[in-house]
C-alpha cells in the first residue's frame, strides 16, 4: 500500500472530517476568550497553531481507541463491518499506536499552550479513551460523549487564559447539550442491533419516540445555552444572528428524523451539524472583529 493510500485509511479510520464537530468550538472558545482577556479577538499565532493540534490530536486519539475498542461489536453490526479494523486494513496494533502517538502530540501541545491545559491532560485521556466503554454499562454514555466534546470548547478559552470562567463553562455546557441530542439520533440507526446485543443507549432504553423526543429538548436548552453565552460574553448582534440561524439549524434537523422514517438520520447527524458548527465559528469571527474593531 502506498504512503498515500496508507494516510486516506487513517483518516477513514478515525473520521478525520467530523473533526469539523469540536474544533469550531474549540476556536470559537479561543476567540472568546481572547476577546475578554485582552481586548482583542486576535489570540497570536502561537496559540492558535497549539489549539489546533491540540484539538486534533486529542479526537484522532479518541476515536482511533473507539474503533479498536469496539471493532468486535462493529465486526457484528452490518452498518459498520466495513470500518478499517474489524475489516482487517487497520491491525488493533496499528490503531493503538496512533492512539499512543496521537496522546504524544496532545501533551506536547498542552505543554506549549499553558500549565493548566497540561495538569488537566490526564483528566481529558479518561474521557477520551474512556467513552467506548460506557454505552456497554449505561444508556447515559451520550452524556459523556458530550462531556468529552465539550472540554474542546473550554479548552480553547483556557489556552488562551490558563484559566475557567464562566463563558467556558458555559461554552463547555452549549456543546453537552448538542453532543448529546445529535448522538441520540445517530444511535437510532443502530437501535435494533443494539436491543438484540445489548449495547446500552437512550434510544434502547426509551424507544425511538422518545429519544428523539429527548434528544429535541437537549437541543432546545443548547439554543438557550448558546444565547446565554452571547450574553454573558457581551456579544454583538452579530452574534444573535448566528445563534438564530443556529436554532434554525437545530430545529430543521429534527424535521429531518422521525420514529417512522429515519432514513435521513444520517444527514441530520452529520450535515446539519457541520453546518452548526462551522456557523458558530463564523458567527464568533464576525463578532470579535466587530467588538476589535469598534
Amino acid at each position: 500500500m502506498s504512503a498515500a493510500a496508507r494516510l486516506k485509511t487513517y483518516l477513514d479510520l478515525v473520521k478525520f472530517e467530523h473533526t469539523v464537530f469540536a474544533l469550531p468550538f474549540a476556536y470559537a472558545g479561543m476567540l472568546l476568550a481572547s476577546m475578554e482577556a485582552r481586548g482583542t479577538g486576535w489570540p497570536g499565532w502561537h496559540t492558535l497553531l497549539w489549539v489546533t493540534v491540540a484539538m486534533a490530536s486529542a479526537r484522532t486519539a479518541a476515536m482511533g481507541a473507539n474503533r479498536v475498542i469496539d471493532r468486535f461489536i462493529d465486526a457484528r453490526n452490518p452498518r459498520t463491518a466495513a470500518r478499517e479494523v474489524p475489516a482487517g486494513k487497520v491491525s488493533p496494533a496499528q490503531a493503538w499506536g496512533l492512539v499512543v502517538f496521537s496522546l504524544v502530540v496532545m501533551a506536547v501541545a498542552s505543554a506549549q499552550l499553558n500549565t493548566l491545559c497540561l495538569a488537566l491532560m490526564p483528566l481529558a485521556v479518561v474521557f477520551l479513551i474512556g467513552y467506548p466503554y460506557t454505552k456497554r454499562f449505561t444508556w447515559l454514555c451520550h452524556a459523556w460523549l458530550g462531556v468529552t466534546d465539550g472540554a474542546a470548547a473550554a479548552g480553547g478559552w483556557i489556552a488562551v487564559t490558563g484559566t475557567f470562567a464562566p463563558g467556558a463553562w458555559l461554552l463547555w455546557a452549549v456543546v453537552i447539550f448538542w453532543m448529546i441530542g445529535l448522538d441520540v439520533i445517530y444511535a437510532t440507526m443502530d437501535h435494533d442491533f443494539d436491543v438484540k446485543h445489548g449495547i446500552k443507549s437512550i434510544p434502547v432504553r426509551f424507544g425511538i419516540a422518545r429519544a428523539l423526543r429527548i434528544a429535541a429538548a437537549s437541543h432546545a436548552l443548547t439554543f438557550v445555552l448558546l444565547l446565554l453565552v452571547g450574553l454573558v460574553t457581551g456579544a454583538s448582534v452579530w452574534y444573535a444572528l448566528a445563534a438564530l440561524v443556529m436554532g434554525g439549524i437545530l430545529f430543521y434537523e429534527h424535521r429531518l428524523v422521525n420514529p417512522a422514517d429515519l432514513s435521513r438520520a444520517n444527514v441530520a447527524f452529520f450535515d446539519a451539524n457541520m453546518w452548526l458548527a462551522l456557523t458558530m465559528l463564523a458567527g464568533v469571527i464576525v463578532d470579535v472583529a466587530w467588538r476589535t474593531l469598534t
